[in-house]
């Protein structure tokens, strides 16, 4: 299981207790120094089924420097996945990839449901 997080982030901090105390083993990766690449998002979006909005972190300050929330309804899906691949700061956190789902975010239920 990969569990792609910035550490300083208190969401990312609280699904990292939520995966300890449950004792499930993953492999970290700071999404800041190891930004997910275009391809990466792209195959994570097909796998989710989730809108690719999801993926954005949209109450992030770069989100609203860039003024996304205008300019995402006009840009292609590769757009985004490149866009996304920029800036670890623009993608939603965490984000948790295992063979059989992927989770944007963290929700304690939809975690309980899909990892334990």
């Amino acid at each position: 299981m990969l569990f792609v997080q910035y550490p300083k982030c208190s969401t990312c901090r609280k699904a990292k207790k939520w995966l300890d105390e449950h004792n499930i083993e993953y492999e970290s990766r700071h999404i800041i120094e190891d930004n997910p690449t275009a391809s990466e998002i792209e195959t994570w979006w097909k796998a989710s089924d989730l809108p690719l909005k999801r993926f954005f972190n949209t109450s992030g300050m770069k989100y609203r420097e860039l003024k996304l929330k205008d300019k995402l309804p006009d840009m292609s899906e590769q757009e985004q996945f490149e866009l996304l691949a920029t800036d670890g700061m623009l993608v939603k956190r965490p984000i948790i990839v295992t063979d059989n789902c992927i989770l944007v975010g963290f929700k304690v239920k939809e975690w309980e449901e899909k990892l334990l």
